[in-house]
């Protein structure tokens, strides 16, 4: 079973994450992890702060050192086996930001539908719905990356555009020395520019962020329900900012003759990669190319039309502490999620068919070490 609850993620490897915005904490628990493995607390704090909030003049100015702490699960450095806690204690919350618009639904967020739904909620920056929810997927995935790196598998992404302005160059190397993780460099001065001009008018933008899953073998995936591509888009549409997923080719293919969309197959493997990374669910070994639409933040200062909880109508202007453009900070968010994914369906094919995947007793860990160097 894929998630046993709304709040639960995975089969052979299982996450729950919890906690709010405002609350206490927010945190995950890692279930299925074998005994034994060493835990490298430090290259997940890492990943924590490439998703932190306040990095850069272009994010939230919220102040949160995101410092995650182990619960459980974890004794001198190696995994035991059990169910392993990691939790990060909210430490600069501003609830009276959302006093004024308690009553007040926000267009574009969840305040309607949870209000409907269960009868009650937290306004506080969200609550359950708020992206913070996501440094405890960035936890989790930080652990399955680590996983994969020393199965010699990356992950890592980019923003493909910000604004509706795209770039078309990939420069690795430029990626994270930029707040909005874009990785064209000759796009880069207008995309910001775009930001500026959209936060200036109490707006924001949306962009495309893509991931890039290289390193995979034959086989990943489980047919019918569990196919690679269908987890992959699952997973990533539960990110609140992502309207839509796309692999390879994505929409364009539907405009291609099958003679144009189709991958030549050669000996070494497919001979262009339309398909994304994947043949009837499952993983052909080409790099797994995941793009998703990121919208823009829907808590902007900009007077905007709303109803109040009992229907009446209103208008509305979110003030606080809110990011101009979220996509750089879905970066590490849509990279832990992918990395969930790929890391739950090796264990999984491992569990099918023994020896068609490296299993833990090959697994290189200096790769790990690697993996977590400037980038």
């Amino acid at each position: 079973m894929l998630f046993d609850s709304p709040s639960s993620f995975g089969r052979a490897f299982r996450i729950v994450t919890f906690g709010e915005s405002h609350g206490a904490a927010v945190g995950v628990v890692l279930d299925g992890v074998k005994p034994g493995l060493p835990f490298d607390l430090e290259g997940i704090q890492k990943e924590m702060d490439r998703r932190r909030p306040g990095q850069s003049d272009l994010v939230t100015p919220r102040s949160e050192g995101d410092k995650v702490q182990v619960l459980s699960g974890v004794f001198e450095g190696l995994t035991t086996g059990h169910p392993i806690a990691l939790v990060v204690f909210n430490e600069n919350q501003r609830s009276g930001d959302y006093k004024a618009i308690s009553d007040l639904f926000r267009p574009g967020h969840a305040d309607l539908t949870y209000d409907r739904k269960y009868g009650v909620r937290d306004p506080r920056g969200g609550g359950r719905s708020s992206g913070r929810e996501t440094l405890a997927r960035v936890a989790a995935g930080a652990w399955a990356k680590q996983q994969l790196a020393a199965l010699g598998v990356t992950v890592r992404g980019f923003n493909r555009e910000i604004a509706g302005l795209a770039g078309t160059a990939v420069d690795w190397a430029f990626v994270e020395t930029n707040p909005l993780r874009v990785a064209d460099p000759a796009a880069f001065a207008a995309q910001r520019a775009a930001v500026e001009a959209a936060r200036a008018e109490g707006d924001s933008v949306g962009g495309v962020c893509e991931v890039w899953i290289e390193g995979l073998p034959v086989g990943l995936g489980d047919p019918a329900f569990g196919k690679l591509d269908g987890l992959l888009a699952l997973a990533c549409m539960s990110i609140g900012a992502v309207k839509g997923v796309e692999l390879g080719a994505g929409f364009a293919s539907a405009r291609l003759r099958g003679s144009e969309n189709n991958d030549p197959l050669g000996p070494a493997g497919p001979l262009k990669n339309d398909a994304g990374g994947t043949l009837g669910g499952i993983s052909t070994g080409a790099p797994l190319v995941v793009r998703m639409a990121v919208k823009p933040t829907s808590s902007i200062s900009k007077a905007q039309q709303t109803i109040d909880r009992e229907g009446r109508a209103a208008e509305i202007s979110t003030h606080g502490r809110h990011d101009p453009c979220i996509a750089p900070r879905i970066v590490p968010v849509a990279e832990a999620m992918c990395a969930l994914v790929i890391y739950d369906a090796w264990l999984t094919q491992q569990a099918l068919r023994e020896g068609s995947v490296p299993s833990v007793e090959e697994w290189d860990w200096a790769a790990v070490e690697a993996l977590f160097s400037p980038r």
